[in-house]
């Protein structure tokens, strides 16, 4: 397995390390799903503290390769700010660099270039009312307009702005995308997302017009229950939050089938 230059756990902060350790575990939970684009795509966590400071893949190693240690650190004008044997992927710097800098809620955000989510990012309707997954997604989803590789700097204007404040977004002819002010929350956002695309791909592999669309009044009941769900659900739930329990299942998962991200 290829390395990268290997940090010290000792010589970051406790709280950069278990950031370090939860953006590992993402890595390889979206490669156990297929969301991985080989070395394509990424995935940001921002460091603990006032320096305004993300972690990202470094540009080389698969996701099922990602440690702890092997995490590049950056800051937003892209300056390389750990030891590595690798560089980092620039449009990921662009539009991950974007978001850490314009949401305060961004700690964690996830960019894939899937079959799926790309199919349905190209589609002129967008992700439409289909399933009951799409229906929770709808209202909380943003798009971005593709304009090429995410090179050029001033499009982090446009992307923020096209973001607003959501949590969620379909970038045009690209890919999808989720922030989150947890692991649990991105992981979750982005794996809902990209599953109510394979959805919408796998239903219109029989044509748009045999596509059953949901009735406006279910889509709006949809919304009521999503506006009520979260004061509701913690009872139920033990006490934990939705994201929480997402995570704890994430790293059980992960530690099962690709152990040694926490290195």
């Amino acid at each position: 397995m290829a390395t990268a230059f290997k940090i010290n756990p000792g010589a970051v902060t406790e709280a950069e390390w278990k950031v370090r350790i939860d953006l590992a575990a993402f890595y390889r939970v979206a490669a156990l799903y297929n969301f991985d684009d080989f070395i394509y795509t990424h995935i940001s966590a921002r460091v603990p503290g006032p320096d305004a400071h993300f972690l990202i893949n470094p540009f080389g190693l698969a996701f099922e390769e990602i440690t702890a240690s092997s995490l590049v650190k950056i800051d937003l004008d892209g300056n390389i700010l750990s030891d590595s044997e690798y560089g980092i992927n620039y449009a990921g710097f662009v539009i991950h660099s974007a978001i850490h800098a314009a949401r305060d809620d961004a700690h964690y955000v996830a960019h894939f270039h899937t079959a799926d989510g790309m199919g349905t990012s190209a589609h002129k309707e967008g992700l439409l009312p289909i399933s009951q997954r799409s229906l929770a997604i709808i209202p909380r989803l943003s798009y971005h307009d593709y304009e090429g590789v995410a090179l050029n700097l001033d499009e982090r204007e446009r992307l923020v702005r096209d973001l607003g404040d959501t949590k969620l977004m379909l970038l045009r002819n690209h890919g999808t995308l989720a922030l989150g002010s947890s692991p649990g929350e991105a992981w979750s956002g982005i794996y809902q997302l990209e599953t109510a695309c394979s959805v919408q791909v796998a239903a219109l592999a029989g044509g748009r017009d045999h596509v059953l669309i949901a009735p406006p009044a279910a889509q709006a009941e949809m919304r009521r229950q999503l506006q009520q769900r979260r004061s509701t659900t913690l009872a139920k739930q033990g006490g934990k939050p939705h994201e929480q329990l997402v995570w704890e299942a994430v790293l059980r998962k992960v530690e099962r089938e690709l152990p040694g991200f926490d290195t």
